[in-house]
């Protein structure tokens, strides 16, 4: 894992969105938008590189709202 100022700062803001995720998918009680939380805040120990950091964070930030558009 690399870990340069720029991956930090994303991987901390990534993460804090995730725990915003699963804090409102908990009260809501939707399970996608709680999963999605979930997912955020796991996936940085995952991947490395700038790139796909932010890749696979601006796609699960979005997976909620596209499955809401879908009818899920």
């Amino acid at each position: 894992m690399d870990f340069d100022v720029i991956n930090l700062f994303l991987i901390v803001g990534f993460s804090a969105a995730g725990m915003g995720y699963l804090a409102y998918g908990k009260r809501q009680q939707n399970g996608i938008v709680l999963a999605a939380g979930l997912l955020m805040m796991v996936y940085p120990y995952f991947i490395s590189g700038t790139v796909g950091i932010i890749a696979v964070g601006l796609l699960l930030m979005a997976a909620p709202f596209i499955a809401k558009r879908m009818g899920w």
